[in-house]
């Protein structure tokens, strides 16, 4: 039983997030050759993503009733609207899908994450939540194993699209029955208690939201950026397959490593990591400074979620539905300004470089604000 609800949590993610979400990276390169979009407005129609991402996020959280429906149509609208994206062959009708499905993908993210939490800890197994949050990762890997074959075989931006959205429905074809149906789940009603926000939770909700900044960039632009690099080599197009794996083993790491040191500590190392990796992909010449960035970057991607939350909790243990909220708040408009952030760079100066530097230095920052507990 909870290996079963950890797996179709696992699924969820796979799709809202890791197809959902981040198909899109992939997809730049050939929206672009296909004339659909531009670097720059590449950039703002990632920001859109992230703001419905942000409005769908916030809204679950507070979510008291209807849960099962939203969580519902979070994961078909991820699926039917990757789909439709074959349509949108332009930034306008683009930004459109991607601005819903940000939203879809964020009530499926924070629905899923809650309702597997709850029945791993009925069941005795708490730790396999952990587990469920590589779906993420897994995701991007097969997505990015899935544009190589795309690019491999010559397909248009909107065939890929289909070939997206019929792997998302194939795989919640899988799972649909063990989901729960409407009035099966009950989420308790806690009243909130006020709480205080301290030195340590105010660094922390800045280092997360720094957090959402800095990684965001390269997350959008790997596969655009190896394109224009080393425009038609094979290697190029399996750095976003490598960022997804490097998340998968970022978090199984991070379960093994998990009594090592105290949890802000590992999170303010993950967050030096990332930055090192972001200004490897910037500096460091030929592949192998992309496939650096990808391995530390896509490495720390899902352990900065879960040593955030993690943090979260020790710091404002009867909090924890209030902080997850704020915390996902702050990370969510970090990831919408990481994409305004390189519009404007390509828009004045025609590189992406410029952005990654900021990003870096934001990464850096994270960490440091959380390096040492206050309290």
């Amino acid at each position: 039983m909870a290996l079963r609800v950890a797996l179709c949590g696992f699924i969820v993610l796979v799709v809202v997030m890791g197809i959902g979400r981040f198909a899109f990276t992939p997809q730049v390169p050939l929206m672009i050759r296909d004339g659909q979009l531009t670097l720059t407005s590449a950039g703002l129609v990632a920001a859109i993503n992230y703001l419905g991402y942000l409005l769908g996020a916030w809204d679950a959280m507070r979510a008291k009733r209807h849960i099962e429906v939203r969580l519902w149509l979070g994961i078909g609208g991820a699926v039917l609207l990757t789909f439709l994206s074959v349509l949108a062959d332009n930034a306008l009708l683009q930004g459109a899908i991607r601005l819903i499905i940000g939203a879809m993908s964020g009530w499926g993210m924070v629905l899923i994450a809650a309702w597997t939490n709850e029945r791993l800890a009925h069941a005795g197994k708490p730790g396999l939540s952990a587990a469920v949050f590589a779906g993420p990762g897994a995701g991007i890997a097969l997505s990015g194993l899935l544009a190589v074959a795309i690019q491999a075989k010559g397909l248009s931006a909107a065939s890929a699209w289909q070939v997206y959205g019929v792997l998302a429905l194939l795989l919640v074809a899988l799972i649909a029955r063990y989901l729960p149906k409407p009035g099966e789940w009950h989420r308790p009603e806690v009243k909130t208690q006020p709480l205080h926000l301290t030195t340590d939770l105010k660094r922390l909700v800045w280092s997360y939201s720094l957090a959402g900044f800095g990684y965001i960039l390269p997350a959008t632009f790997l596969s655009q950026m190896a394109a224009l690099r080393f425009p038609g080599s094979l290697f190029a197009q399996f750095v976003w397959p490598v960022f997804g794996l490097a998340a998968v083993i970022g978090i199984g790491l991070s379960i093994l490593l998990r009594h090592c040191g105290q949890s802000h500590q590992r999170l303010a190392i993950v967050l030096w990591l990332q930055g090192a990796g972001v200004l490897a992909a910037w500096l460091l010449p030929g592949l192998s400074g992309l496939v650096c960035g990808a391995v530390l970057v896509g490495g720390g991607f899902l352990c900065a979620v879960q040593l955030s939350l993690l943090y979260g909790r020790e710091l404002a243990p009867y909090h924890a539905r209030y902080m997850a909220g704020l915390l996902t708040t702050g990370y969510a408009v970090g990831q919408l300004v990481g994409p305004m952030t390189s519009a404007l760079s390509t828009w004045l100066t025609g590189r992406l470089e410029p952005a990654l530097g900021i990003a870096a230095v934001a990464l850096v920052i994270g960490g440091v604000l959380v390096w040492k507990r206050r309290a």
